[in-house]
């Protein structure tokens, strides 16, 4: 077997799902490389390039990972529905608690999977969501006022939102509008 691929199973990375799959033979279930399964031992584990190759073979899918299913494992659905709920809701007063509470699970199980899968928190998810959303507002509402910025993008107090936006960017946000006044929206990379 791939050393590359072994690795990537012994660690659950998403690296070859959709590409590979791993069968075990003690159990005859087969799973996406990413699974968070119980690590099988290398000479249990055969390999598969599809679906219907595993299935052919007499494996069944696991019920964990749903491999046989495309799109997205069940870990990446669930930290794309908590995306989804801190794009949409930003302004609102999101808290761990309540994103994991509409996504019905612990919010410790979020906070993990999430920060695995995409190597930042939600909370800083969500911090950096709010402050590419005030960035575009200081940049093109000149109507305006700071204020009403910082409340309106989610942040608690206006001073909070001051010292926050200086320590990411260096600049106050009053500082930050005077350069960037009318320019161009920028594309910022999104975790």
């Amino acid at each position: 077997m791939d050393e590359v691929l072994w690795e990537a199973i012994v660690h659950c990375k998403p690296t070859f799902d959709g590409q590979y799959f791993y069968g075990v033979i003690t159990t005859h279930i087969f799973c996406r490389p990413s699974c968070r399964s119980r690590t099988p031992l290398p000479e249990n584990t055969r390999i598969f390039r599809g679906v219907n190759e595993a299935k052919a073979a007499g494996f069944r899918p696991c019920k964990r990972c749903r491999p046989d299913e495309y799109g997205l494992g069940p870990d990446e659905e669930l930290v794309q529905s908590a995306k989804d709920i801190m794009e949409q809701r930003y302004q609102d007063p999101l808290t761990l608690d309540k994103i994991a509470g509409e996504l019905a699970i612990s919010p410790y199980h979020l906070h993990r999977v999430f920060k695995r899968l995409t190597g930042t928190t939600p909370a800083d998810y969500l911090f950096n969501k709010r402050l590419r959303a005030a960035k575009q507002a200081l940049r093109t509402e000149l109507y305006r006022t700071v204020t009403d910025i910082a409340i309106g993008v989610g942040f608690r107090s206006p001073s909070h939102f001051s010292t926050m936006f200086q320590r990411k960017t260096g600049y106050s946000p009053s500082d930050y509008r005077k350069l960037n006044l009318g320019s161009p929206i920028a594309e910022e990379v999104e975790r």
